[in-house]
């Protein structure tokens, strides 16, 4: 497996700056897919008292896992940032290829590829990037846009989230002053004069609670309850679908959507929590909750557990987890179980196939907030982002909508109906919807507890359309979802390819890119060991036809495998094209055994490179040496015996 090895605060916020201004882009991604906003449109929450211009953002995963996914994310529209899960163990080897992504969404990557101290640094400074590209105004996002709510996320076991790391973890992000105190003193100044942005002192107030599959209720229980009392934040219980029981899901899955081909193991619904253990572990959690002033919620859904039989993943892998399309029919149907069964006072975020066509829908049932990683893990990548905002959008001028609770009230139709439950005297019920309907937003005819009342009223209304809706939604079912990308039989080479660029923006770490090389045939050389000397022979050519290339920065590549699901070729680009590495220790590491390290040393271009064997260097000195020919090569062998040739 490929290591992760973050860049450094300088290094990515000197690209940011300079990639906006010579390319239209940042980070890879156009300048015309960033989502800017509508002034017109108010869609902002408040959460824990901080404001999220949107409740919309990239869950607990990929595309959280680094500084440049993050700002990625929210370039793309994202003002919620689900910060990926953390846990005790930071030192796992996870198998590889993690992601496949050909139609529904699979996946066996389940825990954090970096170490604790790089997650919170890489958090840190991806919310540095954030501040910092936002008061450029780099970005053309709207003032009205920029306010980002951070959410941490933890698993999976008590003893770990007890443990000394952990804690000190969450304890540095409740006060990332000091982190972020270290990072900009490493920056340049004048990179430290942008870069050095207001932050609040505690990044994260609220924390996500993923555990295992199979946790016990009061394992549950007792790790929600340390981090309202130690730690003093809120905390959101994600739950399974596992919940809904194995005859629901499995009739949802097989009989309704058609998806014969998934299979859920029968063990996942026995050590699984249990419906009514649920109902029973979230009121005590709610009634705990108040009695500390804190925050908590539920999160539809975490993903589910099925066999591993497609052979895509190594076959040492068992079970994959499910989400994508089918995960969304089964989140929908627990929160209309839920809601039925606790009323619509639990607040409740969402993150379960989630895409431009149903996340107005999701808005409108007054899920808080709304997260997405699937969908983004499509052809299109983090451009999908303003797909969404224009569907957003779209709905609300269809409705006459101008806020968020304007767009609960009038997505399906229901205010009226909704407005009945508050028993209100004949004319004030008019009032409230003529301002409704002219100002697209409750307005002042009624007192706030009512507007509250008026608007979960709304949202219990909609959970019941939206969920008879998807279940009858023939997209969701296996003969309507996506088309698996299809292969054109050919194998990718070193240089030239289809140039279909669809593995850049699929890689959620961007580190697939292009770059330009002149169209060019020149001989392919090869040099062997022949005793004490080398021989050259000489083996084909090299012929460079194509537009431009493409590139692989191996740094940022954990081998996912999600450029090889979508490129039309085999082989693999991230395996197959020109890999670069931002040190030689990181070059001299690599499992893979190939790739190129390029620096410059008082003048000098060394390039080192690593063919499946040690490593070779060619040094060129000087730029007039290429133009002469006059190329000098130092080739160190394992036995450290040098060579040098001279060509011209």
């Amino acid at each position: 497996m490929s290591i992760l090895r973050p860049a450094p605060l300088a290094s990515l916020a000197r690209r940011a700056f300079r990639e906006v201004e010579e390319k239209g882009a940042i980070f890879d991604l156009p300048v015309r897919r960033f989502v800017r906003g509508r002034p017109d449109h108010d869609l902002s929450v408040v959460l824990n008292g901080r404001r999220a211009a949107v409740p919309f953002g990239p869950a607990a995963g990929p595309h959280t896992q680094l500084a440049q996914n993050m700002l990625l994310s929210w370039l793309a529209g994202g003002r919620v940032l689900e910060l990926k899960t953390v846990q005790l163990k930071d030192d796992l080897q996870l198998p590889r290829p993690c992601i496949d992504m050909r139609d529904v969404g699979l996946n066996c990557e389940w825990s954090q590829e970096l170490t604790t101290r790089e997650s919170l640094d890489e958090y840190v400074k991806g919310a540095l990037l954030i501040g910092a590209v936002a008061a450029s105004g780099a970005a053309g996002v709207s003032p009205h846009l920029l306010d980002t709510v951070y959410d941490a996320s933890l698993g999976y076991d008590l003893a770990g989230v007890r443990s000394d790391k952990v804690g000190s973890f969450l304890r540095a992000l409740r006060d990332v002053r000091p982190v972020a105190a270290r990072l900009l003193a490493e920056l340049p100044s004048e990179l430290r004069r942008k870069v050095d942005v207001p932050l609040p002192a505690a990044l994260v107030d609220t924390v996500t609670l993923s555990t295992f599959h199979g946790c016990p209720p009061q394992e549950i229980e007792a790790i929600a309850t340390h981090l309202m009392e130690e730690h003093g934040v809120g905390c959101v219980v994600k739950l399974n679908p596992t919940l809904l029981g194995r005859e629901r899901v499995q009739a949802l899955l097989h009989d309704v959507l058609g998806h014969d081909d998934l299979a859920v193991p029968s063990r996942a619904f026995d050590v699984d929590l249990q419906y009514y253990d649920a109902l029973g572990l979230i009121s005590r959690l709610r009634e705990r909750a108040a009695v500390l002033g804190r925050r908590f919620g539920v999160k539809l859904t975490n993903t589910l557990v099925v066999d591993n039989t497609r052979g895509f993943f190594p076959p040492a892998v068992q079970e994959s987890y499910l989400s994508g399309p089918p995960l969304h029919v089964l989140a929908i149907e627990l929160l209309a179980k839920l809601r039925g069964s606790l009323g619509m006072d639990l607040p409740t975020s969402f993150s379960a196939g989630i895409d431009a066509h149903n996340i107005a829908d999701a808005l409108a049932l007054d899920l808080v907030p709304v997260t997405v990683c699937t969908d983004l893990l499509k052809t299109g990548g983090y451009g999908r982002g303003i797909r969404y905002a224009e569907a957003i959008h779209e709905r609300m001028d269809l409705t006459g909508a101008r806020d968020r609770e304007g767009l609960v009230l009038l997505a399906f139709g229901q205010h009226g109906r909704a407005l009945d439950a508050l028993d209100l005297d004949p004319d004030s019920r008019a009032r409230a919807l003529q301002e409704l309907e002219a100002k697209g937003t409750p307005g002042s005819a009624l007192r706030r507890e009512q507007v509250d009342r008026w608007v979960r009223e709304a949202a219990r209304l909609n959970t019941a359309i939206v969920h008879e809706r998807v279940l009858a939604d023939p997209r969701y079912r296996r003969a309507g979802r996506d088309k698996p990308p299809k292969k054109v039989g050919s194998r990718l080479e070193l240089f030239d390819c289809l140039t279909c660029d669809k593995c850049i923006p699929v890689c959620p770490n961007d580190a697939n890119f292009t770059f330009v090389v002149p169209h060019l045939e020149i001989p392919r050389l090869t040099v062997r060991p022949d005793g004490e000397a080398l021989r050259v022979e000489r083996e084909g050519v090299i012929r460079v036809e194509e537009r431009h290339q493409i590139g692989h920065y191996a740094d940022h590549c954990n081998d996912c495998g999600n450029c090889d699901v979508f490129c039309p070729e085999d082989g693999g680009p991230e395996l197959e094209k020109p890999r670069f590495f931002g040190s030689r220790r990181a070059l001299e590491d690599d499992p893979h055994g190939r790739g190129l390290h390029v620096e410059r040393r008082r003048g000098t271009l060394v390039v080192t490179g690593r063919f499946g064997g040690p490593p070779v260097t060619l040094t060129v000195e000087g730029p007039r040496a290429l133009r002469r020919s006059g190329l000098r090569a130092e080739l160190r062998s394992a036995r450290a015996i040098d060579h040098r040739l001279r060509a011209g």
